[in-house]
């Protein structure tokens, strides 16, 4: 299990594919920062520009969301000194819904080049259960089984199960995890497990912190101390493992209504 910085450089190559902005920074905003500074590279992919992410749509309307979001996950990613990102141009809330074998082509495309030795994305819960992040992991993972080269691996984000106590009070609170979500992996069963550093916390903070039509008000409720600790783990497992933890897809017609699009509690993780 790779717990350290020093081992994030064994991880190679790595190609981050996720669905809105702010995605790959919550997930593996310090891990790939981490990667960064060991000299590895990094590219990211995002499906959508998160244009629906919002719960005050006269204030964002859709076409002014986007460009927003565009900007700070540009500035997101130079915090992180990650320079490679392409994004894959879906609707937000959409993504159910896109041609699954135009958008594995797509991806397959993306990982022939830039050879990856490892794929990071969500899992089939996708986290938070929204759609779009669990049409991604399968897409994703279908991508991957076709044109991955020989030794690379898939890792999927996930929750520490020794996280459940300390947080599982505030994320009910938050309203941003339907019930029984978030889905946790035991730590036997975790292929990446870190525990981030002050200064590599604080990085990813202030990734995230860039992404302010997001963020900006998470964190002032918040706090600063607090949202740095809540967000200051990050956690992957192999795909045999989330399914032997007991994570599976779930079908999109028993998704909670919270999380449909325009609900701003579903937003505030995309």
């Amino acid at each position: 299990m790779i717990e350290r910085a020093c081992d994030v450089a064994d991880l190679g190559v790595i190609l981050g594919i996720w669905a809105h902005p702010d995605d790959e920074a919550y997930l593996s905003g310090g891990l790939m920062a981490m990667a960064r500074d060991s000299g590895s590279r990094v590219v990211c992919v995002t499906a959508t520009c998160g244009e629906l992410g919002t719960g005050d749509p006269v204030e964002w309307p859709p076409h002014r969301l986007a460009a927003a979001r565009a900007r700070e996950l540009a500035r997101c990613l130079e915090i992180l000194r990650v320079g490679e990102h392409h994004w894959l141009g879906y609707r937000d809330g959409q993504c159910a819904q896109v041609s699954r074998s135009e958008a594995v082509a797509r991806l397959c495309d993306v990982i022939e080049r830039v050879r990856p030795d490892t794929v990071l994305t969500f899992g089939p819960d996708g986290i938070t259960g929204h759609p779009d992040h669990q049409a991604v992991s399968a897409w994703t993972t279908a991508a991957f089984g076709r044109a991955a080269s020989p030794g690379a691996r898939l890792l999927y984000a996930t929750f520490a199960e020794r996280r459940a106590p300390r947080w599982s009070a505030l994320n009910e609170s938050l309203g941003i995890f339907p019930p029984g979500y978030p889905i946790t992996t035991p730590a036997h069963l975790l292929a990446v497990d870190l525990v981030l550093d002050a200064e590599t916390a604080a990085r990813k903070v202030r990734a995230l912190a860039a992404q302010e039509t997001q963020t900006s008000e998470l964190i002032a409720g918040m706090g600063v101390d607090c949202f740095t600790a809540w967000v200051g783990d990050e956690s992957f497992a192999e795909p045999r493992a989330q399914r032997l933890s007991g994570s599976s897809e779930v079908p999109l017609d028993r998704l909670p209504s919270q999380l449909e699009e325009g609900d701003p509690a579903g937003d505030r993780r995309r």
